[in-house]
């Protein structure tokens, strides 16, 4: 490389002009941050000339694989003829008009229609504002609250900041045990490991659920709107709610009139073997909010699912819903969409999961849970997580956890990174979500390179006297 591109010139430019996401910007600056030139299929390279495994799919959303050419093929064509035009003034154009058509093909029963965001978090702000205005269409203003659940991620806005239940993100906003956003509150999480000793999973799950109940009675249900969550927590650490949580969640929302919010940001477009969690886990929604999948990450692109519920009541009232953004409908980023979608039903990758890839992956991840460090396993279709323990037991409730003192995560994560493994570290949980187009010969590469990490970060904690 010339002096321009070398490693240390894009460090220093980037550490003197970048701000990143999530980031200690004096550590970053301190060790420099590495640089990705090039992908393809589930590959990554560095600048240094590493490839690396992507088990984390970009940040989800690499649904389809790196590389696809007819993704590129359909945003070129789209920006040749109409790079650009916004949706207001009672406009539209078609790869949207298109890709809403598209959406409610395969969105779950009841979803026609669709409101296009930029992002995910902008499709859970614009929740909130759909939630207010049905109400006050209903006549029924006093239901303003909203509730959601702590380790929950909805955006980084300030409206998904303050619905998700992420403390660091609302110290941040100046609040310790609220948000900025008046009348959003939270509840548990369903995460077993936690808080569900002495019970059964299904008994941890009906309790759980129960929170969402006292909650609503704690508030009043005539003020109630609704209640937000994801089907199963991603950036929480892939906690998966135990078979009974769910139904009983769709009871009390229904019993108390309650809309139902599903963010599906990370598990939709056939992550867990159908094309919505919601199916998967057998959840009625009201509003369904998506984006990552959606374009495979190609182009930045969200929206919210709307369920004939709330979509045929707006409709029928008229009037204005004074909400929208820029790119809301942006032809490219469609464009984008309708390739990725066709490449998801053409190459039958959502039933590939489900029946052969999603299965075997689970099984051979599981086969992690001999190794010293690994005190459990959880997953469904493209996603998994494990738990790293100091010492095992005879349940995971009796193993010896690591000290807070010692961030194990980041120990592990920094050995992934350092032998070609992409694996995310959300306290003492390990977590994977890779491409869905994944083979079974990719899969055991990925195992194979877990494995060999763990043992590296074992030798590494056992040298520093840390187990």
């Amino acid at each position: 490389m010339n002096n321009e591109t070398s490693t240390a010139c894009m460090q220093s430019t980037d550490a003197q002009h970048y701000l990143h996401p999530f980031t200690d910007h004096k550590k970053l600056a301190a060790r420099g941050a590495r640089v990705i030139v090039k992908a393809d299929d589930i590959y990554l390279w560095d600048s240094e000339g590493k490839r690396l495994l992507d088990g984390m799919s970009g940040l989800w959303c690499v649904n389809v694989g790196y590389g696809r050419q007819s993704i590129s093929d359909a945003v070129y064509t789209q920006m040749e003829q109409l790079p650009y035009y916004n949706s207001f003034f009672n406009t539209t154009n078609l790869p949207a008009l298109r890709l809403a058509q598209t959406l409610s093909e395969i969105a779950p029963k009841g979803f026609q229609h669709v409101f296009f965001t930029g992002s995910g978090s902008e499709a859970n702000d614009t929740n909130l504002r759909l939630i207010r205005r049905y109400w006050d269409v209903r006549g029924l203003a006093a239901k303003r609250l909203i509730i959601s659940r702590q380790n929950a991620y909805h955006g980084s806005t300030i409206g998904g900041a303050s619905l998700g239940g992420m403390a660091g993100m609302h110290n941040q906003l100046g609040e310790q045990d609220a948000c900025v956003i008046p009348g959003i509150h939270h509840i548990g999480q369903p995460y077993y490991l936690e808080s569900g000793q002495g019970l059964s999973e299904q008994e941890f799950g009906l309790k759980a659920a129960s929170w969402l109940e006292q909650k609503i009675l704690e508030l009043g249900a005539e003020n109630v709107a609704a209640f937000f969550a994801e089907p199963l927590q991603g950036a929480g650490g892939v906690i998966i709610p135990p078979a009974s949580y769910w139904p009983e969640i769709q009871r009390i929302c229904r019993k108390y009139d309650i809309l139902l919010v599903v963010d599906e940001v990370i598990c939709g477009f056939g992550r867990t073997g159908h094309w919505f969690a919601c199916e998967y886990f057998g959840i009625e929604a009201d509003l369904i909010t998506f984006a990552k999948g959606v374009t495979s990450g190609y182009l930045p692109l969200g929206g919210v699912l709307v369920g004939e519920r709330v979509a045929q009541l707006l409709i029928a009232e008229g009037g204005d819903f004074n909400h929208g953004f820029t790119y809301s409908g942006h032809p490219a980023a469609c464009a984008a969409a309708l390739e990725n979608i066709r490449i998801l039903r053409d190459e039958h990758l959502v039933e590939q999961v489900r029946e052969v890839t999603g299965p075997y992956l689970q099984q051979q991840f599981a086969s992690l849970l001999d190794h010293p460090l690994v005190g459990m396993v959880d997953g469904c279709g493209f996603l998994a997580a494990l738990v790293l323990v100091k010492q095992k037991g005879a349940s995971i409730f009796d193993a010896v956890m690591f000290d807070k003192t010692v961030d194990v995560g980041m120990i592990c994560r920094e050995h992934m990174f350092n032998n070609g493994m992409i694996m995310r570290a959300v306290g003492n949980r390990m977590i994977i979500a890779p491409p869905l187009t994944m083979s079974r010969e990719q899969i055991d590469e990925m195992i194979a390179l877990i494995r060999f990490c763990l043992d590296r970060t074992l030798a590494d904690l056992q040298q520093k006297n840390l187990l």
